[in-house]
């Protein structure tokens, strides 16, 4: 899966949610060339699933259990990635959507969950893992297109993937003075484990009617984006937010108030 771009031989990185779909295509490419990854992931049966095939690859591969929303579990992670001393490369995908609610019928509580769950990975991640990166490093977060247009349906989520954005914004201006660069991408529909709308076909038509490229967005498609954004290629690229969409946000979001099915509007926390 190599992509022929410049080598990461010696660099260190972490992908944190690396045991299933958008994360462990990042790590496959982190991994092919060069780097030496470690994967975290909640489900210690996943992740092991997940470490035995990129292990049987051939990849400098490891994994560690983690819950991303755990600040003392992401310092133990962030610490064996670096093997103590260093670490070139953090990778965040934790997050993952709620029920689809009209901002007025929404739930408090569950709506603030939402955006707890997607917000807190990426802050504990920049916590943990810059003080690593002396000399520089990046640091890329999985985002969403529903940080870029209106989402009718899945305003917790595009208030946390908005305010995920913001915070890599900030961090990216902060860091900078130091050599750590923070990016965003903001991926499309995308086929993962975790992302209920597949099993909506007549959902998945209507989103894309509104793409120029009319298909599906699979993890790699996501993962050459993290991949760029993590390596040499984009060094002098910091604060930024990398649309992968298949053109989606040219055009609109179709209404998911019309649907009150519970959905996962973006990568699984895995």
């Amino acid at each position: 899966m190599t992509l022929g771009l410049a080598p990461l031989e010696g660099m260190r990185a972490l992908v944190a949610g690396g045991s299933s779909g958008i994360g462990l295509a990042a790590a496959e490419l982190l991994a092919a060339d060069g780097a030496a990854v470690t994967i975290t992931g909640r489900n210690e049966e996943r992740l092991a699933r997940a470490y035995a095939e990129l292990a049987d690859k051939g990849l400098a591969v490891s994994a560690v259990p983690c819950d991303s929303m755990v600040s003392a579990d992401l310092a133990h992670a962030v610490a064996i990635a670096a093997a103590g001393s260093r670490l070139d490369i953090a990778v965040t995908l934790a997050g993952g959507g709620g029920r689809v609610r009209a901002v007025i019928d929404a739930d408090d509580d569950e709506f603030m969950a939402v955006v707890d769950r997607n917000v807190r990975p990426v802050l504990l991640v920049l916590k943990h893992a810059v003080p690593y990166m002396a000399g520089g490093g990046s640091v890329v977060a999985v985002s969403s297109t529903a940080a870029a247009f209106s989402t009718r349906g899945l305003a917790s989520y595009a208030a946390a993937k908005s305010a995920v954005d913001s915070l890599v914004r900030v961090a990216a201006d902060e860091l900078g003075a130091a050599g750590v660069r923070v990016n965003s991408v903001r991926p499309g529909n995308t086929r993962t484990p975790g992302n209920g709308t597949f099993a909506d076909q007549a959902l998945i038509a209507r989103m894309l009617d509104g793409q120029p490229l009319a298909r599906p967005g699979e993890p790699l498609d996501i993962a050459r984006a993290i991949r760029y954004l993590a390596g040499p290629e984009s060094s002098w690229v910091t604060g930024q937010w990398l649309t992968v969409d298949g053109g989606h946000t040219l055009r609109s979001f179709p209404d998911f108030t019309q649907r009150r099915a519970p959905v996962d509007g973006g990568p699984s926390p895995s």
